[in-house]
């Protein structure tokens, strides 16, 4: 289809969904963009009429609900409309579980290079009225490490079911050490990601962060050599490892700005420069650190060093990329 009919198409089903009247064919060849404008001749007449029946045709074969009819006894012609119950979608509905579901896959996509496809998807939930809540379940982290060189080769490992190996270095090794697993899958889990497996030198499940891999993992034997555990649940495996005591962290807000932060913070009062002191509650000062960063110039910490540290950290390293 030619890009101007199209576009005639698409004019002509907004302007009959827009009204609950029949507007009648001139109303339309005067209002409707890209139909032959009436300049007193039969040729202009004639051309209008070709194209609209052509037009009304293609629509009904596309199945839209073009219907005739006349608004009053007192209208001298038929007019058209097309009727917007039978033409709009039926409602969607998600459960909760499905919804989030839906917000996670979302956000993995955009950190597994599909994030023109996961956009295109929530674009057209919403559209339907699905409100899908990217920030359910697994807490992800966008943007910050989405381009992980250890994340492809370790997703793929475990989706084909193949064994994976690769070089590990734990933060009390000076060395990293050549590991042998059985992917049962790749997780997110406060901002960063983790493969989970088993750990086939010691015969036992373990969790690997991705930022610790050395080198590009490599996937040996044939796919479906293994099964995981039915029961397994990767983000409680990477939360078992993961508690600490709770710290809190001071930042500056510039005023009106954070406001998903401030929801979970205890106001301390104008600064010095009058930003927003706001006081903050942590078990995870890195995964918070993530979180900051995310605010850009709008936010600057205070206390502890440790996460001022860390947000400058992860700022540069997005400058960088940038």
């Amino acid at each position: 289809m030619a890009a101007k009919r199209a576009e005639r198409l698409v004019n002509l089903v907004i302007a009959l969904l827009g009204t609950r009247q029949y507007v009648t064919a001139a109303r339309i060849r005067a209002t409707v963009p890209g139909y032959e404008p009436e300049d007193g001749t039969a040729r202009a007449d004639e051309a209008f009429k070709r194209m609209f029946e052509r037009d009304k045709a293609e629509l009904r074969e596309m199945g839209v609900p073009l219907e005739t009819g006349r608004t009053s006894v007192f209208d001298t012609e038929d007019g058209y409309r097309i009727a917007r119950a039978d033409y709009e979608l039926p409602e969607i509905t998600l459960t909760g579980d499905e919804a989030a579901a839906v917000g996670l896959a979302l956000r993995l996509w955009e950190s597994a290079q599909l994030a023109g496809a996961a956009q295109s998807a929530l674009v057209k939930l919403k559209a339907a009225g699905v409100d899908v809540d990217t920030s359910r379940a697994i807490p992800l982290r966008p943007r910050l490490d989405s381009d992980e060189p250890a994340f492809e080769p370790c997703y793929a490992a475990a989706r084909d079911r193949r064994t994976l190996e690769f070089d590990y270095r734990r933060p009390d090794e000076e060395t990293p050490s050549r590991r042998h697993v059985q992917p049962w899958g790749v997780v997110a889990w406060h901002g960063r990601w983790y493969l989970g497996g088993l750990d086939l030198d010691r015969q036992a499940p373990r969790v690997f962060r991705l930022s610790r891999v050395t080198g590009t993992p490599r996937a040996t034997g044939p796919e479906g050599a293994f099964e995981p555990p039915a029961d397994v649940d990767l983000a409680a495996m990477v939360a078992g490892q993961s508690s600490g005591d709770e710290q809190l962290v001071v930042v500056r807000a510039r005023p009106g700005t954070a406001i998903g932060l401030r929801r979970h913070a205890t106001p301390l009062g104008p600064g010095e420069d009058g930003d927003d002191r706001l006081q903050l509650r942590t078990t995870d000062p890195l995964r918070l650190a993530d979180q900051l960063a995310a605010y850009g110039p709008d936010i600057v910490v205070e206390a502890p060093t440790v996460v001022r540290a860390a947000v400058v950290e992860r700022l540069t390293r997005l400058a960088a990329m940038a």
